[in-house]
């Protein structure tokens, strides 16, 4: 057996018996740390929980409150009545259209301004950057911006959905800050071989910030799909309406459109007072109806959300 064998046999002996002898103080400290954090889990995932499950429980139980901690009388009917609810596909195909859509633009053109304030060169750089900053504490308020809107034509417009949120300010200084973190030795190569800044940005740029850009993904998305409010006052012909601005709708209306469900389905349906449609069982399903598509979706940018929200935040 060589030295260095004998040395890294040593080292592991000792790396070993580091990891096994753990105070008392470290073990309580794991345990209530994880406890903690598997508690925390379970408070943000019981809510979706307890809400699926009473979507497919037994309507009458639902009624009375007697389901809590796991179904009863499971059956599939609040979906399939739901989804029969005039507008609702339409709905689904907007919301889904302008949050595809909607976070493409804004994700795009926020990474390329993000990366022009980076350019020294930019003709008022520190002027037009801190013009775009002031928005984020100061704005004409609500009127003024419905009246701007109006004008433009975007009232019963599908694209006001996409084009008013086309840069964001927070997001431009994440991707500002992330840039100014790369080695700009990387953008010079490609300069001296004669790339433009489109070039550069598309080429070399973007695939270094695929992390910040994931996180504008998130906040993007989430936003997209969330809201209701713009549809509620620039929809007033009720063209385009989103999912969710139907799940508010409902949540208000859900006694009379119960009965609307409840008038087409069949008589064989009617008979069996557990899929009967109630004012509840229809609030619910439509819930979870709104809430399922974003929570598929969102897993797949998680593991990027941490590094590109924390790089460029530490200096060092």
């Amino acid at each position: 057996m060589t030295a260095i064998d004998k040395k890294s046999r040593a080292f592991a002996g000792k790396h070993h018996d580091n990891k096994q002898k753990m105070s008392k103080g470290d073990i309580v400290f794991n345990i209530v740390n994880y406890t903690v954090f598997i508690l925390i889990t379970l408070a943000c995932i019981f809510p979706f929980y307890y809400l699926f499950i009473n979507t497919i429980s037994d309507n009458e139980l639902v009624r009375l409150g007697r389901i809590q901690l796991y179904p009863q009388g499971i059956h599939f009917e609040n979906y399939v009545q739901v989804l029969k609810i005039p507008g609702i596909l339409d709905a689904l195909f907007v919301s889904i259209a302008r949050t595809v859509l909607g976070t493409l633009w804004t994700v795009g053109g926020c990474a390329f301004l993000g990366y022009l304030c980076t350019k020294q060169e930019m003709w008022l750089r520190k002027v037009w950057y801190r013009l775009i900053i002031i928005t984020m504490y100061f704005s004409a308020g609500l009127i003024p911006w419905y009246m701007n809107l109006r004008m433009l034509g975007f009232l019963d417009n599908f694209w006001v959905y996409v084009i008013p949120g086309l840069v964001s300010p927070y997001n431009v200084i994440l991707v500002k800050t992330f840039i100014e973190a790369l080695p700009p030795s990387l953008e010079e190569s490609a300069t001296l071989d004669g790339a433009g800044y489109t070039r550069v940005f598309l080429s070399v740029i973007m695939p270094l910030i695929t992390p910040i850009l994931a996180t504008l993904c998130i906040f993007s998305a989430v936003g997209q799909w969330n809201s209701f409010t713009d549809t509620m006052m620039l929809m007033p012909a009720g063209k385009y309406y989103t999912l969710q601005f139907l799940l508010y709708k409902y949540q208000n209306e859900a006694s009379s459109l119960a009965a609307l469900v409840r008038n087409t389905q069949d008589s064989s349906s009617l008979a069996n007072i557990a899929t009967k449609q109630t004012a509840l069982s229809v609030r619910m399903t439509v819930a979870m109806v709104v809430t399922l598509p974003i929570l598929f979706v969102y897993p797949f940018f998680q593991r990027y959300f941490v590094k590109g929200i924390m790089i460029g935040a530490v200096k060092g």
